[in-house]
């Protein structure tokens, strides 16, 4: 049987890290990385991995995706490139016209119908109409905010209302993120940024909201989110951002879903870098009222770089696996490590 093929689109943090896990993976191989970062460009994916190619065929870093996606040239193509759903349209559309399965990094792509129904349903269309299926997902949304709230609900007989926080820090995250975050940025160009609409902070909660609203069948009447500024005292440097004392290491963002005139869903996420070095302790914390009640804590967090990474590899069956069409988190298998041959969950 031969291996499970891989093209990567975007080779930042989250792409490398991807092909990295990979590269550890029985039944699987890279066969082709799409970037257009200059100091990539025409380098060996070994060589900026920073790993020894062994016996496996040479991969070349190549700007032109059209030169790397080529229908039949593989059996998904891992996408992270964007956040939000409208930006990442044009490319999502392009690798399913290529007949080839997606998996998307994108925040908004996890479901992407609570903002973009139009574009949700055009992606739905688009990948039934070349028999191939696309799926968005990460550490969060994906799982610790969403999906593993509706899995915990699963032992209620009601529920009445969810809270679902995470503390994490930043620190693993590309240069895409720190600046949605205004991560070395003033209080006042944060402020302004809030204001104008300019900076995004977390993206994600509109779509986690929905995500457990629909998957308990609750109907969500009004969202609303909010953006504070975390001010660190201290330097903190991280592999992709720098804030000086004063400035902004990250946001505590919140967010509301209402149902029937009260808010139903309570979502809590302070996020920056180097959390550690002001006394931040990092967790994943879940509180369930109900029958019976649901309090779970994980500290530390899980890391969200490492998370988003094995979320999207861990995903590559089940999305070859599915049906055609767009798939969220709540259509697919539950995710679970791949310890053996990834082949061997291919249903052929």
């Amino acid at each position: 049987m031969e291996n499970v093929k891989v093209v990567i689109w975007g080779f930042g943090a989250m792409g490398s890290g991807m092909a990295k896990m990979l590269l550890k993976k029985k039944g699987v191989e890279i066969v082709g990385v799409c970037d257009r970062n200059e100091a990539r460009i025409g380098k060996s994916m070994y060589e900026v991995l920073g790993m020894d190619r062994e016996n496996r065929p040479e991969v070349i870093i190549n700007p032109n995706i059209d030169e790397v996606l080529t229908e039949g040239s593989c059996d998904v193509c891992l996408c992270a490139t964007d956040s939000f759903t409208k930006a990442a349209f044009p490319r999502l559309k392009q690798a399913l016209e290529k007949k080839v399965n997606v998996i998307s990094t994108a925040e908004e792509m996890a479901y992407p119908k609570a903002q973009n129904p139009e574009l949700a349903a055009e992606l739905d269309r688009i990948a039934k109409e070349n028999g191939v299926s696309i799926l968005g997902t990460g550490i969060n949304p994906g799982l610790m905010m969403d999906l593993l709230v509706v899995c915990l609900t699963g032992c209620m007989v009601d529920v009445e209302h969810i809270e679902a926080k995470r503390v994490n820090s930043l620190s693993p995250f590309g240069p895409a993120v720190m600046e949605e975050q205004g991560v070395g940025i003033t209080v006042e160009e944060f402020d302004k940024g809030v204001s104008e609409g300019t900076l995004a902070g977390h993206v994600g909660f509109h779509e986690s909201v929905g995500m457990i609203a629909d998957a308990i069948g609750w109907k969500v009447d009004k969202f609303e989110q909010q953006m504070k500024p975390i001010v660190t005292t201290i330097d903190r440097k991280s592999p992709y951002g720098f804030a000086a004392a004063g400035n902004v290491a990250g946001v505590n963002m919140t967010g509301q879903g209402w149902v029937d005139g009260e808010v139903k869903i309570d979502m809590i996420h302070p996020q920056q870098i180097e959390p550690e070095m002001e006394g931040t302790e990092t967790g994943d914390y879940i509180v369930i009222q109900g029958t019976p009640p649901i309090n779970m804590a994980n500290r530390p967090e899980v890391e969200g770089g490492l998370g988003t990474i094995a979320m999207c590899v861990n995903m590559i069956p089940h999305v070859i696996n599915a049906n055609p069409g767009l798939k969220t988190m709540l259509d697919l298998p539950v995710p679970r490590a791949i310890m053996g041959d990834m082949r061997e969950l291919i249903q052929r």
